[in-house]
């Protein structure tokens, strides 16, 4: 008997929330074990990038892309109303007095 196939289907989200660069991503898998909501789905292909199976699910913490061993591999794209937006006060060209 063969072995059953399993397929599993993206979530649609109106942001998304995490963008693999798959020339950067060596597949080490370390995002999936320390995403808390599950947002990953390994990739079949040994060495390839994740999947990202539910990105409407996404808390925005971040710990994949700390957690990632390759510079850029994993970016976390805030939506606007989750970003800091706040500038140095010499940038405003006011002083400390």
């Amino acid at each position: 008997m063969s072995d059953p196939k399993v397929f599993a289907i993206a979530d649609q989200a109106i942001v998304d929330p995490i963008t693999i660069v798959p020339e950067l991503c060596t597949g080490c898998n370390l995002c999936l074990h320390v995403c808390p909501v599950d947002l990953f789905l390994p990739n079949h292909d040994k060495g390839g990038p994740p999947h990202v199976l539910y990105p409407g699910e996404c808390w925005y913490e971040g710990s994949c892309v700390d957690v990632c061993p390759e510079p850029g591999a994993i970016r976390l794209n805030r939506p606007p109303a989750m970003r800091v937006n706040w500038k140095p006060r010499a940038a405003l060209g006011t002083s400390n007095r």
